[in-house]
């Protein structure tokens, strides 16, 4: 990373040399990009966990509308990215189960992958 020496730098020169460095990576080769997931083939969640799955999945989607808005986004009918419009900035309650089921299979995702690595998940005592 460059660094400027005069912190007077308008913020223009500053964004020259932050595209010219992202110029100069080499971009990444998606075409040969694998995911490799956390194996959880052998992870089931106990019924506890499952009906943790719905509670955490809402709060997914609230992190995620929180960051979004955080970022300029508002809803939108459709999704558009130039005008930052989105029709999933609504409350978890109102979107459609399909929505929905977008953030449990992240949620089922992140539990099993904490319980494969060894770690616990217990309710409170």
């Amino acid at each position: 990373m460059t660094h400027l020496k005069n912190q007077n730098t308008s913020c223009a020169v500053c964004y020259v040399a932050a595209v010219a460095s992202c110029a100069a990576r080499k971009a990444p080769d998606i075409m040969s990009y694998t995911p490799k997931p956390i194996d959880v083939s052998h992870v089931t969640l106990s019924s506890e966990l499952n009906e943790l799955v719905e509670r955490v999945a809402e709060n997914v989607h609230e992190l995620w509308a929180q960051q979004r808005m955080k970022d300029g986004w508002n809803w939108g009918p459709k999704r558009d990215d130039a005008a930052k419009h989105h029709p999933g900035l609504i409350p978890y309650s109102e979107l459609s189960d399909s929505e929905k089921e977008y953030d449990r299979i992240t949620t089922r995702g992140v539990l099993k992958s904490i319980l494969a690595l060894g770690y616990r998940v217990e309710p409170p005592r």
